[in-house]
């Protein structure tokens, strides 16, 4: 059975990019800082959120995350 990996958009919830690519840890904590990890928002809150909480454009985020390689 193949796993089906979706790309990840502004939209997906932080929470479900660690999950899918537990490599984009290190682009979450670049722009969101490493509280991000601690904060129960993470379940529900977007890219999209969080980039305009910390005033970065989410589809720098993004780029980043998809442009890593698959684990």
């Amino acid at each position: 059975m193949t796993e089906t990996k979706q790309k990840i958009t502004k939209d997906t919830v932080i929470g479900d990019v660690l999950k899918q690519k537990p490599g984009a840890t290190k682009v979450i904590e670049k722009y969101f800082g490493n509280g991000c990890f601690t904060c129960p928002g993470i379940k529900v809150e977007s890219i999209a959120f969080g980039a305009m909480m910390h005033n970065v454009d989410p589809e720098k985020i993004v780029k980043e995350i998809n442009e890593l390689e698959d684990e």
